[in-house]
Order: C-alpha cells, then sequence, then structure tokens
C-alpha cells in the first residue's frame, strides 16, 4: 500500500505552520476589571484579633517561621476555614495532587459560603488545566487569572511559543503569598503541592515560609494586587475557550471535587470548621514573635521582553544588607549560582574577614539537573571567591526530624526548596527568592525582611543543621583544583556523590552551556 508522505519541499512550509501555531496573539482584555485587595479586617473575626495583637506591638509583626511542610498545610487549611470575607492566593505552581486538590476543594467551600477567593497561577505550570481551572471560576465567588500566559494552551503549542517567544515568556511570576480577611498571611519559598507538605512517597522538599500578621500582612496584599492588576495576568476564561462546559470535563471537575474531600492518609486531619480553625491559629500565634519585618517584591515588567540586565528591587535589597554584614552570612538555597558581579561581592566580605557558608541541593538531592549543570559550572568560582559550600544530601539523618510522615524517609528522597539567609545572627530573609541570577534579573519575587536577633537565631540553628556532616557533603578543592567532598569517618568523592554515570554525564553536558542565567 503507497504512502503518502509530503514531498521535501513542503516540510519547511509545514515547520512554518507549525512554528506559527505557537505564536498566536493574546486576546484582548476588553471587559477586564481591576480591582483592591480587601481592606477592612475589623469587620472579620481574624482581623479583629489581628488588630488588637498589633496595637500591643506598635509597628511589629507578629511572625511565626514555619519550617515543616506538614505544618504549612495545617496553617493553610485552617486560613481556608477561617476565612470570612477574602482569600488571596498567588502561587507558582499549585499541583492537581492529594494536596492540591484537597485545599482547592476547601477554597470552593469558602467560596460556597460567601468568601471572596482571588487564585493567581503562573502560567508555566498551569498544564492542561484550563478547562478545569474554568469550571472552578465558574463559581460566582472564585475568580482566577493566569500570570504571562502562552496564547497557545496545548502541550506542542506552549513549547512552539516558547521558542518564539522566549524573552516574554521566560519572564515567570515565582512569588508565593496567600492572604484571608487582610489579617492573617503566609509567604516564603512553598507552592502548593504534595511534595511541599510532606506527602510525596518520592521526593520531599525542606522549605521555610512564615505565618504572619500585623503590617507585613498589608504589604502582602499590595504584593498581590500588583500582580492581580497587571496587564499580563489574564482572566481564565479568555485562555480556556469555552472548553469548560465540555461534558466529560464537567463529569471529571465533579469527580475530582468529591475525592478531595478525602483526608484518609493524612499525619493529622486538617480542622474543617470555623471555631477549630481560629482555635488552631489562635494556639499557633501564641508561639510567634513580633519584629520589626518588611516586605519587599519585585512588581510586574511593564514590558516583558526589556533589557534584563539590572538587578530586581529584592536583588538589591539583600545586597544592600549583605554589604552591612559584619561576621556571618548563613544562606539556604535550592538553587545556588553566583555571577562575576556577586563573585566580586564575596571576595569584598572574605576581604573583610566576613565568614560566609551556603548550604544548597547536590546533583543526588536536586530536582532539576539542569539547575545543578548551571550551579557546577560556577561551583569552583565561587568556593575561589570564599564561599564555604554544603551539599544537602538526598538521605539526610535529620529527614525523620525534618518530615511528617518519617516512613518515607526511607523510601524516598529529601530535596531543598528553602530559600532563607540569616546576617550577623540578628537579621533574616525569607521568600521566594533562590541565590541564583534567575531570581537576580528574571523572576518576580517576594522576600520577607526580619529583624529579630531570636528569630536570626532559630534559623541560624536551622541551616547549621542541614550543614552538619549528617546531612550534607561539605566540599573543598585539592591541590591540583579538583573537587572533593567529605563526610564523616574522612570518607571522601572526587565526583558527585550517590549519582550514576549516566546523571552526572547529562549535568556536565548541560554545564557546557553558558546559560546559568536561565536555570
Amino acid at each position: 500500500m503507497r504512502r503518502n508522505f509530503p514531498r521535501t519541499g513542503a516540510i519547511p512550509a509545514i515547520l512554518i505552520v507549525l512554528f506559527l501555531s505557537g505564536c498566536g496573539a493574546m486576546p484582548p482584555q476588553t471587559d477586564r476589571r481591576n480591582e483592591p485587595a480587601f481592606n477592612d479586617p475589623e469587620t472579620t473575626t481574624l482581623g479583629q484579633r489581628a488588630l488588637a495583637e498589633a496595637q500591643r506591638h506598635s509597628g511589629q509583626s507578629g511572625l511565626l517561621i514555619l519550617d515543616r511542610g506538614y505544618q504549612a498545610f495545617l496553617q493553610r487549611a485552617a486560613l481556608i476555614e477561617a476565612a470570612e470575607r477574602s482569600i488571596d492566593a498567588q502561587y507558582y505552581i499549585w499541583n492537581g495532587d492529594r494536596s492540591g486538590r484537597y485545599l482547592a476543594h476547601r477554597l470552593m467551600l469558602a467560596a460556597d459560603r460567601g468568601v471572596r477567593v482571588r487564585l493567581l497561577l503562573d502560567d508555566i505550570n498551569v498544564g492542561n488545566r484550563d478547562a478545569m481551572l474554568g469550571l472552578l471560576d465558574r463559581h460566582p465567588n472564585i475568580e482566577i487569572r493566569i500570570f504571562n500566559p502562552s496564547a497557545a494552551r496545548t502541550k506542542v503549542g506552549k513549547i512552539l511559543a516558547f521558542a518564539s517567544e522566549f524573552r516574554r515568556l521566560n519572564r515567570r511570576m515565582h512569588n508565593k503569598t496567600f492572604v484571608v480577611d487582610a489579617a492573617m498571611g503566609i509567604v516564603g519559598g512553598r507552592n502548593i503541592g504534595d511534595e511541599y507538605f510532606d506527602l510525596h512517597p518520592e521526593m520531599n522538599f525542606l522549605d521555610r515560609d512564615v505565618l504572619a500578621q500585623g503590617p507585613v500582612v498589608q504589604a502582602m496584599a499590595s504584593n498581590f494586587d500588583a500582580y492581580w492588576n497587571s496587564a499580563w495576568s489574564y482572566p481564565i476564561n479568555l485562555l480556556s475557550h469555552g472548553r469548560e462546559g465540555d461534558a466529560a470535563t464537567i463529569a471529571r471537575f465533579e469527580a475530582t471535587r468529591a475525592a478531595a474531600a478525602d483526608t484518609t492518609g493524612f499525619p493529622q486531619a486538617p480542622v474543617e470548621d470555623a471555631v477549630a480553625a481560629h482555635a488552631t491559629l489562635q494556639r499557633e500565634m501564641e508561639r510567634a514573635v513580633w519584629a520589626p519585618a518588611e516586605l519587599v517584591f519585585d512588581p510586574p515588567a511593564q514590558e516583558m521582553t526589556a533589557d534584563t540586565d539590572q538587578p530586581q528591587r529584592t536583588a538589591r535589597t539583600l545586597q544592600r544588607i549583605v554589604e552591612q554584614t559584619d561576621f556571618e552570612l548563613l544562606i539556604e538555597s535550592a538553587y545556588l549560582i553566583l555571577g562575576d558581579s556577586q563573585l566580586h561581592l564575596l571576595e569584598q566580605l572574605r576581604a573583610r574577614g566576613v565568614r560566609v557558608d551556603a548550604v544548597t541541593n547536590s546533583l543526588a538531592s536536586n530536582d532539576l539537573t539542569a539547575n545543578h549543570a548551571g550551579y557546577a559550572r560556577r561551583r569552583p568560582a565561587m568556593l575561589a571567591a570564599g564561599l564555604n559550600l554544603f551539599e544537602l544530601k538526598p538521605d539526610a539523618a535529620a529527614c525523620v526530624d525534618w518530615i511528617a510522615a518519617t516512613d518515607y524517609c526511607d523510601k524516598g528522597a529529601l530535596s531543598l526548596h528553602a530559600k532563607s539567609a540569616v546576617f550577623d545572627r540578628k537579621t533574616i530573609y525569607v521568600g521566594s527568592f533562590n541565590v541564583n541570577l534567575r531570581s537576580i534579573y528574571l523572576n518576580g519575587e517576594t522576600v520577607l525582611v526580619i529583624h529579630s536577633r531570636e528569630l536570626a537565631q532559630r534559623v541560624a540553628q536551622d541551616i547549621a543543621a542541614a550543614m552538619a556532616p549528617a546531612n550534607s557533603w561539605q566540599l573543598h578543592e585539592d591541590g591540583a583544583g579538583d573537587l572533593i567532598w567529605s563526610s564523616p569517618g574522612g570518607e571522601t568523592w572526587t565526583h558527585e556523590p550517590e549519582t550514576g554515570l549516566w546523571r552526572r554525564f547529562k549535568s556536565a553536558l548541560i554545564r557546557l552551556l553558558p546559560i546559568e542565567k536561565y536555570l
């Protein structure tokens, strides 16, 4: 039987059609409504309590460090149940897994009781969920927007669009904020998904964020509004092209909604009523530390294809704090890549006698081989500039202290996702900002800068624990300039520990490419 293949001369035309299919124009936002965050906390139970506490701590914010994943999940669940007027959630990733479905289900129930829910997601990880999100958006009290989306909505189309609009689509909203009733909020490094909440059987993230009340909550709301009202945030109904009305999709949506209520297998059942939620939050905030704090965020770019060679606001703020550091800087960053100007600053710190220690992922613990390759390309220069480097072990001994479902420590791997630093044991930052070139120049980021010796000591202890020999390898260079990984008992490696030849080869191959800024 004869097959009709396209003639060679037709292939370029076909490729052009496929390429252009990923380059469609964005739909016009003709009836777009810009709106401010809810700003009447005194009309809510959470707000009344938060305002009363804030009056006793003039100018300070109440801050509770959330450095355990399931704890962070329970706090988000409690905030949703306590909400009376408003929930604003902004995330780079919101997975459709067990925890993601559960929290989305509780958001729907909050909307059912009259709470206004605004959900802002970066497009890079929305995947093929436009129809499901479109159905959720049809709830009269829920509105969903997608930040800096591709006009193409299929997987292949998005890949082609990324190639044709690289400069625009490479600018991402990495910020993560969660604000309820203008009274309480969470900011930090966690996305929404099982691996962020100690619930993933194969890999769980060591991460950190902050539950807050007081003045920083208003700043978190301003951060949300800046992105929500950006011209680059598109209502999901402009992108889903009506597919949310498909009968099969509606049936799948309803089945997902019903299944999301199941809490089987959770280490501890989340609260599911307002009374229990308020009691939980009040009990937790009794452990909060009140301190001066400043929330800093990068506003969304007016022109996404503009030059990005200048550090953004969060990077400039952190650099000023680094320049004022006198004796010690501790860094915990999932992805760690310093450019020439940052290396120069590191050398200046070393010349002043400032010790700089950093813990990041090893190749064995990193969830992204390409990101590790960019780090590995700059690793010798960072060591030469005076950085003391530690790389997390995927089977760190402290996993049983860090992860709620401790049996996952035997079954899976641990990875670092936290983004924090401690300056002279008196100031810290916790946020979405990795110490890498993408955060410095490209992504939208949010950081919470806290001036508290108590919290600084606590986070410093956590970072020091991650750097301990049982949990991380320390790196050195031998006399010939080759890297050495060391561990307790004098054991050493001359290549990336606990990795196979194939993964090391992939990392080495990517390392040849000068693409650190985009990782």
